[in-house]
Parts: C-alpha cells; sequence; structure tokens
C-alpha cells in the first residue's frame, strides 16, 4: 500500500471515530507479506464465505446468543444466530455501514480482523489469534474479493466424529476429529471450526477444538459437534471401577422385558441395581403413584399381612381399576393443556378439565386420546378438547405446543433461525404449522380478562397462507423430515397430521408417549427432559426407550396396560437406598429415585391422615384437591408445593424443588393445625377412643408412612407416653405433627 493511500485511510478511520491517535502508529509500519493458505484436503479454488468463513464465526462464537447473534446484534453489528442466515451475514460483513468493516487494499488492517484479534477494543475480547490458521483464512477470502459460493460449489452432506464411540478410563484424555462430508464426494478435516458440547461436562468435559477429558464419576455423556447447522453426536461411558461377574447379573430377579434391558445396561457400567423396597414401601409406592392416594391402615394391614404368592401383581391390578385413577392423571395432563380461565373463560376451562376426566374414566387409548383432541371441531361449551385452540389461536402457538407433547420435538427455536441443537430451519417450523392454517373461528373471540362467551371452532375450505418469514414462500403441510402432503379442499389437515403422527413407523410419537409415563413413575425419563427428545440429548438406554415404544403400540396404546407393564417389572420395585456400586448414578434406573408429593397429593393426604376435609372455593362441597379444574383456586398448601402459577400463560409448570417456605408451611400452617386439633379429626377420635397408645402409633404409621414401626421407635414414643387424659390429646397431635413433618412422609421412597 502507497504512503498516500496509508494516510488517506488513517484519516478515514480517525474521522468515523474507529480508531484513536494513539492507535494510529502501527499504520506506519510496513504491511507484513501475508501469505494465502493452502487449501485443506478436499477444498478446491478460491476461499467461500459459506463454506470457509461462516464455520469460523460460529467456531469462535461470533453469531451466538450472547455476542453478535442476538436480536439486535452488538455495538451496532448483528449476525444471524448460528449461522441460519447466510445472506444477511454476509451484508452485515461485506455491505452494511458503508463497507466500513473489510479493507479489501490491505485485509489485515479491515475493522472486522482488528476487532477479533483484539487490535482494537472489542467487548468480546479476543476471538481469533494474530497469523492463525482463521485469521489467515479470512484474509486471504477478503484479498480474493470475498467470494460467495455458487451452484456449482459443493453442499455440505454430513458431518462425521472420529474414532468411533468406545469407553473411556476415568482422567482419560481423547482428541476428536470431525469430516465434514460433501456432494462431490470430497471430505474436508473440520475439527478446529466445529462448536462442541457436552451433555454431561461432570462425565466428559470437551475443549473448543474437541478434546476431552473424562471425570473421575462413573456415568455416560454425549458430545456434539456443530458445523455450519449439521450435527453430529459421539457418546461415550465411564465404567466404575471394580469387577462385578456375570454371574450376579444373571442371579437378578427378572419379571419382563424392562429388567432385561435395565440389567443389561448396568452390567455394561459394572453396577448392581439396589435390593428390593419391601412390600409397605411398594404398597405406598405403587398407590400414589397409580391413584395419588395413601393407603388407609386397613389397606396396609391387608397387604403386609397378605402372604399369597402374586399380591402385588394383584394391586396393581386393583389400583388401574380405582376411580381416583381418572381423577389423577387427569390432573397431569390438565397441567400440560390447561389454559388461563380469565383468558379463555371460566366455562370452556371447565369444559377442558371434564373432557379429560371423562377420557382418563374410560381409558381411552393414547392415540384415539391425542386425535380426539387435535381435530376437535364444535363448542367450547360442549367439546372441552376445543379449548385448546381457543386459546392457542396462531398456527406458532399450535406448532410449538404439538410438537413439544406429543412429538418430542422443542420448534420452538426454530421459529426465528435454524435449531441450534437439532436438524429443524424455519421451513420445517412452519411446514408443521400448516397443518393448522384452517382453522377458523366463530363466535365472541377472547376478550380478557374476562373471555366469557361461547365460540365455535371450525375448520375452513379456504386454507390461509403459511409463508416462510425470510423468503415469503408458501409452505404446504409438510411432515417433520417427511414428505409435503396435498390436503384436500374439504379435508381438515389436522387429520392427515394425526395420521403421520400415529402411524407405526412414525419415530416419535409412541417414544415420546411411553417416555412421560416412564418419568411420571419413576420421577425421571429415559430421556430428560421428557419433551426434548433430539440426537444431542439422548435416551439413558435407547434399547428400552424402542422396545417400550415398540409395546405401547402392540398393547393399542392403552396407558393402563403399559403402566401394569412398567410396575410389574422389578426395577420399578427395586429400593432406594444405593449399594457400594450405584451410589453415583442418576440416570440408570439401578436404584429408585425418590421424589416429593405432587402439590395437590400432599394436600389429599393430610386431608386422609386428619379425617378432615377441606374446602375450595368455585368447587363442590367435599371435593379433593385432585378434582380442582383450575389453579386459581385459593390454596396457600398447593402454592407453596409447587402447583403452576396461575398468572403465567398457560399456568403449566410446577416446580419440583424443595423450599424453606414449604417446610416452615408443614411446620406453622393454620390450615394443617386446625386439623391436627379439630374434634372431629383422627387425633379426637383416637385420643378419646379405647385404643392402647402401642395401637395408635401403630394406627398413625400405617397411616402416614403405610408401615407399622419398628420395636426401637416403639420403644422410644412408649417412653415418653403420657397418663392423664388431656395430655394423652396432646401428645398424639404431637406425635401426628411429627410424622407429617417428616421427609418419609412427604417423599414418595
Amino acid at each position: 500500500m502507497s504512503l498516500a493511500m496509508r494516510y488517506l485511510r488513517t484519516a478515514i478511520l480517525i474521522a468515523m471515530g474507529l480508531i484513536s491517535l494513539v492507535a494510529v502508529s502501527p499504520l506506519w509500519a510496513a504491511e507484513p507479506e501475508r501469505s494465502v493458505p493452502v487449501p485443506s484436503p478436499g477444498q478446491v479454488g478460491p476461499l467461500k464465505f459459506e463454506l470457509d468463513i461462516q464455520p469460523i464465526l460460529t467456531a469462535r462464537g461470533c453469531n451466538s446468543g450472547p455476542c453478535h447473534g442476538k436480536a439486535r446484534g452488538q455495538n451496532g453489528f448483528a449476525l444471524s444466530l448460528l449461522a441460519f442466515d447466510p445472506d444477511y451475514d454476509y451484508q452485515a460483513i461485506v455491505s452494511d455501514a458503508r463497507g466500513r468493516r473489510l479493507f479489501p487494499a490491505a485485509p489485515d488492517k479491515s475493522l472486522f480482523l482488528q476487532k477479533a484479534t483484539g487490535v482494537m477494543p472489542h467487548g468480546g475480547g479476543v476471538r481469533i489469534e494474530l497469523g492463525d490458521e482463521d485469521y489467515q483464512k479470512i484474509v486471504s477470502w477478503i484479498r480474493g474479493g470475498m467470494p460467495r459460493v455458487s451452484e456449482s460449489d459443493p453442499k455440505l452432506l454430513r458431518v462425521e466424529i472420529q474414532p468411533a464411540p468406545h469407553s473411556l478410563a476415568p482422567g482419560q484424555s481423547e482428541q476428536l476429529k470431525v469430516i465434514a462430508h460433501y456432494s462431490n464426494n470430497s471430505q474436508r478435516d473440520v475439527t478446529g471450526t466445529c462448536a462442541y458440547l457436552s451433555n454431561e461436562p461432570a462425565i466428559v468435559s470437551v475443549g473448543t477444538a474437541g478434546q476431552l477429558k473424562a471425570g473421575l464419576i462413573p456415568g455416560e455423556a454425549t458430545i456434539m459437534a456443530r458445523y455450519m447447522g449439521v450435527i453430529a453426536t459421539w457418546s461415550t461411558a465411564i465404567p466404575r471401577a471394580g469387577n462385578v461377574t456375570a454371574a450376579q447379573y444373571a442371579a437378578l430377579p427378572r419379571h419382563n422385558f424392562i429388567d432385561d434391558l435395565v440389567y443389561s445396561k448396568l452390567q455394561s457400567l459394572n453396577v448392581l441395581p439396589s435390593e428390593d423396597c419391601g412390600d409397605a414401601t411398594f404398597l405406598r409406592r405403587a398407590m400414589l403413584d397409580t391413584i395419588g392416594r395413601l393407603p388407609t391402615p386397613e389397606e396396609a394391614r391387608t397387604f403386609l399381612d397378605d402372604s399369597v404368592a402374586g399380591k402385588r401383581e394383584r394391586l396393581i391390578d386393583s389400583l388401574l381399576e380405582r376411580e381416583e385413577y381418572g381423577d389423577f392423571w387427569a390432573n397431569k395432563w390438565a397441567d400440560l393443556l390447561r389454559p388461563n380461565p380469565y383468558r379463555v373463560g371460566i366455562k370452556a376451562t371447565m369444559s377442558l378439565d371434564g373432557w379429560l376426566r371423562d377420557k382418563f374414566r374410560n381409558n381411552v387409548p393414547y392415540d384415539q386420546f391425542v386425535r380426539e383432541l387435535l381435530t376437535a371441531q364444535g363448542s367450547t361449551w360442549r367439546n372441552g378438547a376445543v379449548t385448546l385452540f381457543r386459546d392457542r389461536r396462531g398456527v406458532e402457538e399450535l406448532t410449538t405446543i404439538v410438537s413439544q407433547l406429543f412429538l418430542g420435538v422443542r420448534l420452538e427455536c426454530a421459529k426465528c433461525h435454524q435449531h441450534p441443537f437439532e436438524v429443524y430451519s424455519q421451513a420445517d417450523f412452519y411446514s408443521f404449522g400448516a397443518y393448522f392454517s384452517r382453522i377458523d373461528y366463530k363466535g365472541t373471540g377472547l376478550s380478557p380478562p374476562i373471555s366469557g362467551g361461547e365460540e365455535m371452532v371450525l375448520v375452513s375450505r379456504k386454507e390461509k397462507e403459511v409463508r416462510h418469514p425470510l423468503t415469503k414462500a408458501v409452505l404446504p403441510p409438510k411432515q417433520l423430515l417427511g414428505k409435503v402432503e396435498t390436503i384436500a379442499e374439504e379435508s381438515d389437515p389436522r387429520v392427515n397430521l394425526v395420521d403421520w403422527m400415529t402411524a407405526a413407523e412414525n419415530p416419535y410419537f409412541a417414544r415420546v408417549a411411553v417416555n412421560r409415563l416412564w418419568s411420571e413413575i419413576f420421577g425421571k425419563g429415559l430421556v430428560d427432559p421428557v419433551d426434548d427428545m433430539r440426537a444431542t440429548n439422548p435416551a439413558s438406554n435407547p434399547q428400552l426407550l424402542d422396545a417400550l415404544a415398540e409395546e405401547f403400540r402392540r398393547l393399542g396404546y392403552d396407558q393402563k396396560k403399559m403402566l401394569k407393564t412398567i410396575m410389574s417389572s422389578h426395577i420399578y420395585a427395586l429400593g432406594s437406598m444405593p449399594n457400594e456400586t450405584n451410589a453415583a448414578d442418576i440416570r440408570n434406573f439401578s436404584r429408585h429415585y425418590r421424589k416429593r408429593m405432587r402439590a395437590e397429593v400432599l394436600a389429599d393426604s393430610i386431608v386422609d391422615i386428619t379425617e378432615v376435609a377441606d374446602s375450595y372455593d368455585g368447587a363442590a362441597p367435599g371435593s379433593r384437591a385432585m378434582q380442582l379444574w383450575t389453579v386459581r383456586t385459593k390454596s396457600d398448601l398447593l402454592d407453596a408445593f409447587g402447583r403452576p402459577d396461575p398468572n403465567q400463560d398457560p399456568p403449566c409448570e410446577r416446580m419440583p424443588d424443595a423450599t424453606m417456605v414449604q417446610a416452615l408451611h408443614l411446620m406453622n400452617a393454620n390450615q394443617i393445625q386446625n386439623k391436627l386439633t379439630s374434634d372431629q379429626g383422627r387425633v379426637s377420635r383416637l385420643a378419646s377412643g379405647t385404643m392402647t397408645l402401642e395401637q395408635i402409633v401403630e394406627e398413625l404409621y400405617l397411616a402416614c408412612y403405610s408401615r407399622r414401626p419398628s420395636l426401637a421407635e416403639t420403644q422410644a414414643l412408649r417412653d415418653t407416653t403420657p397418663q392423664p387424659n388431656p395430655a394423652r390429646r396432646q401428645w398424639i397431635e404431637d406425635l401426628l405433627w411429627s410424622l407429617v413433618n417428616s421427609p418419609e412422609f412427604l417423599y414418595i421412597n
């Protein structure tokens, strides 16, 4: 560059405020010669923006959410998130801001590079090192005229991680290699320009260049490598040190295929399952998991004293036929579908609640349940399923909820950009939404916070066009990663959608359904979270998940039969106490994972053990918490123990965490204290009766824990036994209060 050109360039940069006088001195130095990098294997011709430059920006985090990839960019410079829009990015770098970011006459003096290398102040810090391979590529690209790909350039097809997946020893290091495969059969090593993520960094961490480091904790991890929107995964395991013989696994109880597949996974990790939980724990666990109720003392005595073989299987059969089953499972699904009554109306909300309870009381097959829900038409006052479409009124909202609940695919990210952890694009999102493009409405519509009127949900013959937000192309209904569908004018596209969803070859529908059931029973899904099934969030036991899905289809999507299959396994009957091999296991179900009672279950359990009913506003006298139709019903206990926040829209998220508020509520709440001291309650009845204190202790232990007290517990309580009658009642109150405030009562063991 001539001296005159240097003076002119410097003057322009100072005038634009891009550099200060203190930064001028380096400009007078002689410009070093920059060599064009040797093309990597598979690279032919000049460097191209989409093939060579955008991967660098993604790998270095320049287009990530916290940096220039966020909605408004950073300091006036915005890129599309994770390079999903090459046209936008090219324009932003090459042409925007009067082209000030690039300086073709002296590429290494480009503002774009000076910021990234830290030569000029940069809020994101140094992203590219001076002179490294990425730096040389960008310089070469600028010097070569900043070309873009053409139709004749090879297209990226897939990426592959090498070596083949294998287990790692504790503390072992491993270097991954990522190979990109192109449409012209060429390959390129893209290890240094991939973005990496470990789903279990405490088990196996991954560096920015694909270096793995195994931790010291036994377990499993999946590594994601993302290159230009294409993802590959690499799974590994760190087996527990030590040795468990094959004979030990062969001797384990096996009731069905679930046990075989879980044991096989545990054997690969060198882990043994815990011992059987015992009859009392099984009884309490099964009743709370199936119908959301504690056993009565009489039910507990009957089960514990039953010596006939097969009593656990008979218990499961009887529970699945109990009337409480419908309310319990409808309450769970209400969390997923329940709208805010102030938005859609009280009557519409009650209509949906009634519809859900009817379906579960009648054990409607799951595929039919979904079909009736997603193809619902008619009045919001007469067909409760229609309330879903009164609440979710646009294709974006319906696409999000349907794909997540029934396919386990979180398409929400793809509404605005390429999904960062999956293969789904904006076209996939809106093509899926096109199945809902003919939904129409007749009636008063929504008018929050009242919305009391009736509304009809109809299917219009006139299809509303669904367009791609960037290209503006009209998108027809299209299965996820599947074929485009042609819908007849008189047809409801939602029927086609459900036909595809419930088809035997659908890879999502049955798997997400059984994973949700498994999570409700075990407290954790095989895929967790349950509605986030993707390659970068794999199942802890893929073979088991596939087998459960196949069994669910074989059973005709009968939820009760599927629950019986799961609960009849020996895995369901494992105790929660760890042994020396499985203390670190949190994913493979080598022991039972304790979970806190659901808020409504806890409220009803306190009613049952105190024998004093609750009264709820807006509910019939004698209604239980499990029968409430809205989370807006006032209850401090339900709020404290994590029922959904009524001010969220929709109110569907439950907080599973233990909090100080919960402990203080159990200890001090007037609602609970009044039940303990009521003259019509269990305490008063026991205090005025003829039972001995030993019998009273057994009664309360059976009511709260479904077990008899141990000899040590009985002796400890006998030492505090009062004699006068007034003290007897106080003693019983104190004992029951203590039992209610214990973890054994609050948690499902």
